[in-house]
């Protein structure tokens, strides 16, 4: 049994208690559950807070790339570059709708996808890229938007784990054509239920996923599209927009713990610390730390055994899936990340003592490896 979880909720739940509770009632009160006030006010306190014209609340994380991607204009016969690094939702998306996913490596620093690599790929059939935002730290988007200016690309970016990180002091999600957000529980920004969110500044990609997210219609029961229900339900917005002022300080706290860690771990044999690129506000919705030799899944559960929650993030990439192996890429640096790649527990309240105890424990579990 976990004594230290990867992410616990609880303390933020106690701090928030009397706001949510609050929050949940008045919905209640109010009788209406979907598309009321609140789902209204997030979506204007989510765009000012970024810095965006339009911000759209939708059902989910996938949804927000399902109805970007549709909204780009992507389509059967297109292809959309990625990376394979990543939670399968990125490429099931693509998909989705009826696109091809063309997978290309990662930088082995930061475990985003690697500029360098795109334009290589780059075919007639190309419509858009997706860079992810990974463990919160931003892909670089100087390179990407070059590339896609040059080719004439749409980059939709997936920000599902960077919710107020930063590349270059620009808000992530807004310097793309369009970003989509995840309000998964876990997420730095995280609803109590699932949720999502889609930003852009193009009027007409905001008008037809404005229209996508309710079937396809402007106004009620006068359908033009072939849409979707998407929509983020009240009670979620709700307790969003209790959260939302607190991110930046929890940000920083999560900033704050990711330097205890590195400071610790420098006396760790046999374990790499995240790197933080220079252009990027990193967020850290995880702290992904490198184990070499082959000797990731042996800590993995002695961790585990230890009472030490820790995540493999992710073990299989997704090229490597039952539903993409028959595509036969061979992505040297992700395929390295997969097997080398460990999640240690972080949230904003966490304590130090709890981080010393992880960070002991990891030790002495290294130091056995190497006997």
């Amino acid at each position: 049994m976990e004594t230290i979880p990867i992410l616990n909720l609880a303390n933020e739940i106690d701090e928030l208690w009397e706001e949510i509770t609050s929050a949940i009632q008045d919905v209640l009160r109010t009788g209406t559950f979907i598309m009321g006030k609140n789902v209204q006010a997030f979506e204007q306190e989510a765009a000012e807070y970024l810095g965006v014209k339009h911000a759209i609340s939708l059902n989910s994380g996938t949804d927000a790339l399902v109805l970007g991607l549709i909204a780009a204009g992507v389509g059967p016969g297109d292809e959309v570059i990625t990376t394979s690094f990543t939670f399968f939702a990125t490429a099931e998306a693509i998909s989705h709708v009826k696109a091809k996913p063309v997978f290309v490596d990662i930088d082995p620093l930061t475990m985003n996808i690697d500029p360098s690599q795109i334009e290589s790929v780059i075919t007639k059939n190309t419509k858009a890229i997706i860079p992810v935002h990974l463990f919160g730290q931003a892909a670089d988007m100087g390179k990407i938007l070059e590339i896609s200016a040059k080719y004439d690309l749409k980059v939709i970016e997936d920000v599902a784990q960077a919710f107020g990180g930063k590349y270059l002091g620009a808000n992530l999600g807004t310097i793309g054509d369009i970003g989509c957000y995840s309000f998964f529980p876990s997420k730095n920004l995280g609803a109590y239920g699932d949720g999502g969110l889609l930003t852009t500044n193009d009027d007409g990609i905001a008008e037809v996923v404005r229209m996508l997210r309710v079937h396809g219609s402007r106004k009620k029961y006068y359908n033009e599209l072939i849409g979707y229900n998407s929509r983020l339900d009240e009670m979620q917005a709700a307790i969003l927009r209790v959260k939302l002022p607190y991110l930046d300080e929890w940000n920083k706290k999560r900033q704050s713990v990711a330097g205890y860690y590195n400071e610790m771990l420098q006396h760790v044999h046999g374990v790499s610390s995240p790197f933080k690129a220079p252009y990027a506000d990193h967020v850290y919705h995880q702290y992904t730390v490198r184990i070499a030799e082959g000797r990731r899944d042996y800590v993995h559960q002695a961790l585990k055994e230890q009472g030490i929650g820790t995540m493999v993030y992710y073990p299989t990439p997704v090229h490597k899936l039952p539903v993409y192996a028959h595509l036969r890429y061979d992505l040297p640096q992700t395929s390295r990340a997969s097997e080398e790649v460990i999640s240690l527990p972080i949230w904003p309240q966490i304590k130090r003592d709890t981080l010393e105890t992880v960070v002991a424990t990891l030790n002495t579990i290294l130091q056995s490896t190497y006997v």
